[in-house]
């Protein structure tokens, strides 16, 4: 019990602060519906991103992987209140430290949709690229590797 203290308490011990870059382009508005209620109208977003990132100083001899994931970040007005909003739009498990060098251009893995049924109430958005270092044995560390420096607009697209 003793050995798996000690190992859980060096967790603190590695520290790294991983860099990379993000770039989104303008998020594409489609009208779209919904499969729960076919009469009700609702916008779907689409992202195109590209991610470079280095994340091998992550993994040293307890990193078991890493959870990677792209979060949009935005805010809209729901009558007189203005609520925060964050959704998940790509992510990646990453178990192997050659896998650990991030090239990638793609576009959103789940759907993006908001609440509110329509995005024109919402003027922009930024995004970040987080992780999460799943160890062995130890406390989970969360960081965030790379975000944009500017939000980014929404375009609305009449046709999917």
């Amino acid at each position: 019990m003793a050995l798996l203290a000690c190992i859980a308490l060096s967790s603190f011990l590695f520290t790294a602060d991983p860099k990379g870059n993000l770039s989104i382009s303008p998020v594409r508005v489609f009208p779209s519906k919904t499969n729960r209620y076919p009469r009700r109208k609702q916008e779907m977003g689409f992202v195109n991103f590209n991610i470079s990132a280095d994340l091998t100083s992550l993994f040293h001899w307890k990193t078991k992987q890493l959870f990677l994931y792209l979060e949009a970040e935005y805010q809209n007005t729901q009558g007189i209140l203005c609520v925060n909003n964050t959704v998940v739009v790509w992510d990646r498990i990453v178990r192997r430290k050659e896998d650990a060098v991030i090239n990638f251009a793609g576009k959103n893995k789940y759907a993006f949709r908001e609440i509110s049924s329509s995005f024109k109430k919402v003027p922009s958005s930024h995004y970040s690229l987080k992780y999460n270092v799943m160890p062995y044995v130890g406390v989970l560390t969360y960081g965030e590797a790379a975000r944009t420096a500017e939000a980014v607009d929404f375009v609305w697209e009449e046709h999917v």
